[in-house]
């Protein structure tokens, strides 16, 4: 009964997702032609984000280790387990920001006009592909803006998820930019929805995303990196474990 359930609501979710962002669509169709409106299209993201999942029962919960400077640039890390934790992120980032994700992305009927216009395509098995993005991550850095990262690179194949090891890139880019790291745990979206909710459903609740302290680069080094992703690691890692040790 309960997997019925989670099946069901995995149809019910989509229906929402396709509902809330057909509606949408010619504002964002609007805002992406050339040049595109950067805030203008994040703008209706986190509309569009807000509303599919509250009308489908999920409910973010934010909790801060200290209040964000928004008006600094970040490079964005968090683990990633779900479909969920991109519209975490689009909830907490708001309006000033840039995914780089994997290139598999542009073809999604949801996020291919992103990844077309304002997001940044990664080929994972390409260096020059990867060289191009960081170099794109890079401008988007000197333009004020946000970039997001999921350092893991994949979500994990195991049930539940275990955290993968990090990518280099974004520490890497953030000691060269000389931008903060801001890490962010997302403890539990996994429950709710396991990589795209295919295999297990879904089902509504509470999703539990920590905010950890900036992490500053100014005067670290290309020799730091290694220490900055295990640190970042360390955090996320301790997150999940303190909230699993709570259940």
């Amino acid at each position: 009964m309960k997997r019925l359930f989670k099946s069901a609501h995995l149809y019910y979710f989509q229906v929402w997702l396709a509902l809330v962002f057909t509606s949408l669509y010619p504002i964002i169709f609007y805002f992406s032609r050339s040049p595109a409106k950067f805030h203008g299209m994040n703008r209706v993201r986190w509309i569009f984000s807000y509303l599919s999942s509250l009308l489908s029962g999920f409910i973010f919960r934010f909790s801060y280790e200290e209040k964000i400077d928004w008006s600094k640039r970040y490079i964005i890390c968090a683990n990633h387990t779900s479909n969920l934790d991109i519209t975490a992120i689009i909830l907490l980032a708001k309006r000033n920001y840039v995914f780089l994700g994997k290139e598999e992305l542009l073809d999604n009927f949801i996020t291919g006009i992103y990844f077309r216009t304002i997001d940044i395509p990664l080929n994972r098995d390409s260096k020059i592909s990867a060289f191009r993005a960081f170099k794109k991550a890079g401008e988007s850095l000197k333009d004020g803006k946000n970039v997001v990262i999921f350092p893991e690179g994949m979500i994990s194949e195991n049930y539940p998820p275990v955290l993968q090891p990090f990518k280099n890139g974004p520490f890497k880019l953030a000691i060269e930019q000389g931008v903060q790291i801001l890490p962010v745990t997302i403890c539990n979206n996994w429950n709710l929805m396991w990589d795209d909710g295919k295999q297990y459903g879904t089902s509504p609740g509470i999703c539990d995303i920590c905010v950890h302290a900036p992490i500053d680069t100014a005067n670290l080094s290309s020799a730091d990196a290694e220490d900055l992703k295990s640190q970042v690691y360390g955090i996320i890692s301790g997150q999940l474990n303190a909230h699993q040790n709570k259940q």
